[in-house]
């Protein structure tokens, strides 16, 4: 299988190359969780998965609590759903603590005050409040609890939402708020880890295949003994090819995947395509033939593709009723491909709502 193989399949699969996914949710079900550091660039990131899409529906879809925006899985903010949030937690919560652990120390927070800090962030949410994080700091310092220090307030926030105490609320304006976990989605089943495991594992391969057990890990936060037992429940599920010494594990397509038509797609920082795997040289033929600097940030935010592969870099500066996109391929595009490139800049501003501004 070639680079330019995987990067089609992949492409197919994450909903990217055809519209696969019914809605926000449908598509972050799939996906399994999608990352929401930076919130604008995840809601594109969904809308561009969708057909007839807006960055208001999904706004919409989030203040309703249809997707949740919380730390799960590596230590970051992905949106998941609500049907999935507590599953999740159980199987990757104690891996983020794991990793989070020599911050809680540098910050002061142990078991003790951890159980402190909770208890009164639920007494203050109990009964539906949605409050801001600011709103939940000066309740913490109202109890004694300070919360001043580098990452103090980030790691108590972070250490509530992986405790299952907490999660995204509605936002007020631009800010976001938080909300009792058991309020917001009430826990219908109790998973055993050893599903959950299997259901991570299958959601990953199906949207993320031909990937590797090592790529899973990346994404998931887990080990490579959870790795291998994941594949052993699941792997008569899944097909796998041996290439470079690598095994990709990957799911036979339910549609075949686009033939030989030209696509091209203006990813957002932490798209699943590219951050939701550790080996990104299937999709990376064009840097590599570049020799790029590696601190080029126009690579390490925003990336244009064509036909699955990295090819450029691109910036959003959102006005009152414009978005300026700035455009930056490594290699000067053909007619056909800047059409293309062009195409997806002006969906963008579909989304958004606004007329697109193109500077190349």
């Amino acid at each position: 299988m070639k680079n330019s193989e995987i990067a089609k399949l992949r492409l197919h699969n994450q909903g990217l190359s055809q519209k696969i996914f019914k809605d926000p949710v449908d598509a972050v079900t799939q996906l399994g969780a999608v990352q929401a550091q930076d919130y604008a660039g995840a809601k594109w990131a969904l809308g561009q998965r969708l057909a007839d899409c807006s960055d208001a529906a999904i706004e919409n879809a989030f203040n309703k609590g249809k997707l949740l925006r919380t730390h799960i899985l590596r230590p970051t903010w992905h949106f998941v759903t609500p049907a999935d949030i507590h599953w999740m937690l159980l199987i990757s919560a104690p891996r983020v603590h794991t990793a989070n652990a020599s911050y809680y120390r540098k910050a002061g927070l142990d078991a003790a005050t951890f159980k402190r800090t909770n208890a009164t962030i639920m007494k203050a949410l109990r009964g539906g409040n949605q409050l801001t994080r600011t709103e939940i700091a000066s309740v913490l310092e109202k109890a004694g609890i300070p919360t001043g220090g580098e990452f103090r307030l980030i790691y108590i926030m972070m250490y509530a939402e992986l405790d299952g105490v907490i999660c995204s609320g509605a936002r007020r304006g631009k800010q976001f708020t938080y909300a009792l976990l058991e309020e917001r989605v009430p826990q219908v089943k109790v998973w055993a880890r050893e599903e959950a495991l299997a259901e991570l594992m299958k959601r990953y391969f199906t949207t993320h295949g031909p990937a590797t057990l090592q790529d899973f890990i990346w994404w998931s936060g887990l080990t490579m003994a959870d790795a291998k037992n994941g594949m052993d429940m699941v792997k008569s599920e899944f097909i796998s090819e041996d290439i470079n010494g690598q095994t990709l594990w990957f799911r036979e397509p339910k549609s075949t995947p686009a033939g030989k038509l030209l696509t091209a797609h203006l990813l957002p920082n932490y798209d699943e395509y590219f951050i939701g795997f550790k080996d990104r040289s299937a999709i990376g033929e064009v840097i590599k033939k570049a020799n790029l600097a590696k601190d080029d940030s126009m690579l390490i935010a925003n990336l244009i593709l064509l036909n699955g592969q990295v090819i450029g870099g691109w910036r959003r500066a959102l006005k009152k009723e414009t978005v300026i996109l700035e455009l930056k391929p490594i290699n000067k595009p053909t007619k056909n491909e800047k059409e293309a490139i062009e195409h997806e800049a002006e969906k963008f501003g579909d989304f958004l709502g606004v007329s697109s501004t193109i500077a190349w």
